[in-house]
């Protein structure tokens, strides 16, 4: 048991701060395409997928690590705002926003926890560990699931085709060849929907 009240206050501090992830708006609309998902919600439902999916991993990978990870992968979009996938002057400075949003979060926590937390977020970012694929295997299938079961609604409002998609989200193969094979069919069902424009 530790009773820093130092330490406690750290903790809550942080605990507040990252309610304000509830309030970063993404591009992917709900299923039921009512209103668009913020990314605390994309975090939660990562985490969901990484419980109940991770089986389907290339490589034996810790559940446990892989669900830190999807919570903890888009907490800097606080203070970086959330770049969408298909916005390529938005990833001009997006790994810099990143890093200074880093910094400041994850220097809210007691040392130890925010060197634990800031390392998970760059083991996803780099992609090197068998976990980090798989995470962002899924972070890259869940806006493909959006999409279909929205209409393609954010597709649509962006004019995105079907190479842009297949460009993006193609490295779901590294972390997991059986989501790959399901997202390549949820692509060829979206476009033959009409969803998804088939250049």
């Amino acid at each position: 048991m530790n009773n820093d009240p130092g330490r406690l206050a750290q903790q809550i501090d942080f605990i507040l701060e990252i309610d304000k992830l509830k309030q970063v708006i993404r591009r992917s609309y709900l299923v039921d395409a009512s209103r668009r998902e913020n990314t605390a919600e994309h975090s939660w439902h990562l985490a969901m997928m990484a419980l109940l999916l991770c089986e389907h991993a290339n490589e034996a990978v810790d559940p446990g690590r892989v669900m830190k990870m999807v919570l903890v992968h888009d907490i800097v979009e606080i203070d970086a705002g959330d770049t969408y996938l298909h916005d390529p002057v938005g990833a001009l400075d997006k790994a810099e926003r990143e890093q200074a949003a880093a910094e400041r979060l994850f220097g809210l926590l007691p040392a130890d926890q925010g060197r634990e937390l800031r390392q998970l977020w760059q083991e996803f970012e780099a992609r090197q560990t068998a976990e980090a694929r798989f995470a962002n295997a899924l972070d890259r299938l869940m806006p493909l699931l959006h999409n279909l079961h929205s209409g393609g609604r954010t597709w649509w409002e962006h004019n995105i085709t079907r190479s842009q998609v297949v460009d993006r989200v193609q490295h779901i193969g590294q972390g997991s060849e059986t989501l790959w094979a399901y997202a390549q069919t949820i692509i060829a069902q979206a476009v033959e929907l009409g969803y998804l424009r088939p250049e």
